[in-house]
């Protein structure tokens, strides 16, 4: 178990592991590359500078006009030509609203213009489903973006941007991804920005969260890989044990979003 603050020796190692997973889940499934969708953020960029070295990789940008920022498309495209990817950008907007008018006869009404999260997943949805289509046409696996503070909490859209092949970065915390982007050589523009899923426009994870990555991190390491008690945790940490309790237990309600569909045991 690696502590959350990595040294030279502890990213030297990580990278190559990692780099060696990406490389074998691809010739396992005799696949023929990667697709990577590029957000502009710092896990996927992460995960196209592992990618690149070992297998032939193809990314795809996929903004939405009213929400995702020029910055956001520059930085995406700039890390897919630093590292030697092919890319393809394709607006979403489109295909959001023509999802949105069929799906509103079951979609919640905007209440104050405030968009329901079943509104809100339609985006990674889309994308996912423009991830595969990249796949299936020269056979290749979807690497997700996911890091392990995100699968935990269970901060990802189901089926979304969890719908991949691999997650290369999701045994590491989100603080230990911004050191592994350091070392990989991801711009500090790209590392600074506060991470947003891009869900609404101002959208920011540590908002929504409640909670900075900070001490999100060190609750969850004690918690799941010391596995240490809430009140240990609370204690430890100088932290409310309720807010500790909280954490554990959205852990622990997310642990369907982590596994295949539950199938029943016929006896």
């Amino acid at each position: 178990m690696y502590p959350l603050s990595l040294n030279e020796r502890a990213l030297a190692q990580i990278t190559q592991q990692l780099k060696t997973f990406i490389k074998g889940s691809i010739l396992s499934a005799k696949a023929k590359g990667a697709v990577v969708a590029l957000s502009g953020g710092v896990d996927s960029s992460v995960v196209a500078a592992l990618a690149h070295d070992v297998v032939n990789t193809k990314a795809l940008i996929l903004p939405e006009t009213a929400v995702t920022s020029a910055q956001d498309v520059l930085d995406a495209t700039s890390i897919a030509e630093a590292f030697g990817l092919s890319f393809t950008v394709i607006e979403i907007s489109d295909l959001i609203d023509c999802f949105r008018e069929a799906a509103r006869p079951i979609l919640p009404p905007r209440i104050n213009g405030q968009v329901s999260n079943a509104e809100a997943n339609l985006k990674p949805r889309i994308r996912m489903t423009l991830n595969y289509v990249a796949s299936n046409v020269d056979l290749r696996l979807v690497l997700g973006t996911g890091n392990k503070t995100e699968l935990f909490m269970g901060y990802f859209t189901k089926y979304g941007d969890g719908g991949v092949d691999a997650l290369p970065i999701g045994s590491l915390y989100k603080t230990q991804v911004f050191q592994l982007a350091r070392y990989v050589g991801i711009p500090d523009r790209i590392i600074s920005k506060a991470p947003s899923a891009g869900l609404w426009l101002g959208q920011t994870d540590e908002e929504e969260l409640g909670i900075s990555y900070d001490l999100l991190d060190q609750i969850l390491l004690e918690l799941i890989d010391k596995q240490k008690t809430v009140k240990e945790t609370a204690n430890l940490l100088d932290v409310e044990p309720q807010r500790v309790q909280e954490i554990s237990d959205q852990v622990l309600c997310a642990k369907h979003k982590r596994h295949t569909p539950l199938v029943p045991i016929i006896t």
